[in-house]
């Protein structure tokens, strides 16, 4: 007997779009059930896969042949904001099959930022308390990679981008949402509002038993419906009680704190005592690129905050580690506004500003004109910017690399961006 997944897209024609990490996944799934049955990939890039079964659709044009299909199953990567025509076609994806036909117990983290962090935690919890705990989805894990080993007792803990809810109608039993920040708007129709939108489904098809965790000092009134739901709700605070000291040194600051009691929320839903809670949280051991620690070189401490991409995040993280002299910020212009990102930079403690391609370059200028005593520099690149930290921060102070942007301008991605810093931190600290 097919598995459900397996078994729903038997006698339907299927487009997988875009062939990455998740779009590979997707075919090894389907080619495992059905060797011989006729797919179709549509990617942007030239695919090689030797499978006389299996029709490509790339270039520019890529996206034309959707309503040609029964399913289309979308990476994350891959934003329908242009795309006109997609006929009858069924627009879904990896965690939304996942949510439906999975058999085993489901937890949902989703926001702006803190999904990861968080994600984590509710996984160590949960195996702290003796559950197959199983952490997948955007924090690296493709959901179908765990569709073959979850069983009925399994607790699959899923992070969850905006890119894979857009496409998402089912909502998981518990759902996190962690809180809402300008993000990803040249990815959505209708900007910030059709982010929030993407956003919401994490909950909006809860039913009177599932629980709904959010950030209680957003509130829900950015997300469309989901106050509406009759699921059962519970807010978070960050200056909520917390039964035990949090003694973690990757977890700093009030957003790494808000973080640890969404997680006792989730797992308290699971019956995992507080105890339990404690002892997890304490084997946290971080999480790279984020406020991750390279070392002290030359009497200054390194650290990486890459995967801060937008500028709630790089003050959270100032916040957080306190003794910040050189902050190096700037990368992709998504259309975001760092008005007050600029501001509160300005009044802030951090004394070298230096400002990468391209909405570095803007930053710094703000900073100069708010704040000239500050040493607000556009570099050309990331090498520029290290060298000048080296020469520029206090010993005994702290550099940070927490850009409040992506990296697609010039790299990959952030991970990219976060090691070559990192590289970049030892060979001039080796030097």
């Amino acid at each position: 007997m097919l598995p459900p997944i397996a078994a729903y897209l038997q006698n339907k024609t299927v487009l997988l779009v875009g062939f990455g990490r998740e779009g590979q996944s997707s075919y090894r799934y389907l080619r495992r059930f059905f060797p011989e049955k006729t797919l179709a990939v549509a990617d942007k890039n030239e695919i090689a896969v030797d499978d006389p079964h299996l029709t490509v659709f790339s270039g520019a044009d890529y996206l034309s042949a959707l309503s040609q299909f029964d399913v289309v199953l979308k990476s994350p990567g891959i934003s329908f904001k242009d795309v006109e025509n997609t006929g009858d076609a069924e627009i879904t994806c990896q965690v939304d099959l996942f949510l439906r036909f999975a058999p085993c117990r489901k937890v949902g983290v989703t926001g702006s930022k803190g999904k990861t962090t968080t994600s984590t935690l509710i996984h160590l919890c949960l195996q702290e308390a003796g559950f197959d705990s199983r952490l997948i989805g955007n924090i690296g894990v493709p959901v179908f990679e765990a569709l073959e080993t979850v069983s009925e007792t399994s607790v699959a803990v899923i992070e969850m981008s905006s890119h894979q809810l857009e496409f998402t109608h089912a909502s998981p039993e518990v759902a996190v949402l962690t809180n809402l920040f300008e993000e990803h708007l040249e990815h959505y129709r209708g900007g910030f509002a059709g982010y929030a939108q993407a956003k919401a489904h994490i909950g909006l098809y809860q039913g009177p038993d599932d629980l709904l965790i959010y950030n209680g000092d957003q509130g829900l009134a950015l997300f469309p419906g989901l106050s509406d739901t009759p699921a059962k709700k519970q807010a978070v605070r960050k200056d909520d009680p917390l039964p035990f000291p949090l003694q973690n040194e990757h977890l700093l600051g009030a957003h790494n704190r808000q973080d640890v009691l969404f997680a006792r929320a989730a797992a308290a839903r699971f019956g995992v005592t507080d105890a339990q809670i404690q002892a997890a949280v304490h084997k946290y051991r971080g999480i790279e690129h984020r406020m991750e620690k390279v070392g002290t070189f030359k009497g200054i401490t390194f650290y990486n905050d890459c995967i801060a991409t937008i500028p709630h995040a790089v003050l959270c993280a100032v916040e957080a580690l306190g003794n910040v002299d050189t902050l190096l910020v700037g990368g992709m212009d998504r259309g975001i506004s760092y008005k007050g990102f600029e501001e509160a930079l300005a009044e802030s403690g951090v004394r070298n500003i230096f400002g990468l391609p391209d909405t570095g370059h803007t930053v710094v200028a703000a900073i100069r004109a708010l704040a000239p005593e500050k040493n607000a520099v556009a570099v050309a690149d990331l090498d520029e910017a290290v060298r000048l930290a080296y020469r520029c921060t206090a010993p005994g102070k702290i550099c940070l690399l927490s850009p409040a942007a992506s990296s697609y301008n010039v790299y990959k991605n952030f991970e990219e961006k976060g090691r070559h810093y990192k590289a970049l931190v030892r060979k001039y600290g080796e030097a």
